[in-house]
């Protein structure tokens, strides 16, 4: 099972992570906070604090267009906010 699809890099996740030192995942929605903090520790080579969860559920859309009218669903999915220990920093943009 594939734990972290991907990392949050928005303005606020950026200002929490050189404030509190927490960083945002995009997770497998069957995963658990341990299963979160295993992964992270072991792909970033970090010591995880805390993992708070918070799921989200697609919502409905609906737009008018030229050929009519279009519904459809944007994706649920699970989101991870990691805090780190003291000391302890993950580099996105190291391999850039």
């Amino acid at each position: 099972m594939d734990v972290i699809i991907k990392p949050l890099i928005t303005e606020k996740m950026t200002a929490q992570s050189e404030k509190m030192n927490r960083y945002g995942f995009m997770v497998n929605r069957n995963a658990n906070k341990l299963q979160i903090r295993k992964a992270v520790e072991e792909l970033y080579g970090v010591k995880v604090d805390t993992v708070n969860t918070m799921r989200y559920g697609g919502k409905l859309k609906s737009r008018y267009t030229k050929t009519g009218f279009v519904q459809g669903k944007t994706n649920a999915y699970k989101k991870a906010i990691v805090t780190l220990a003291d000391g302890e920093v993950i580099d996105f943009y190291s391999n850039i």
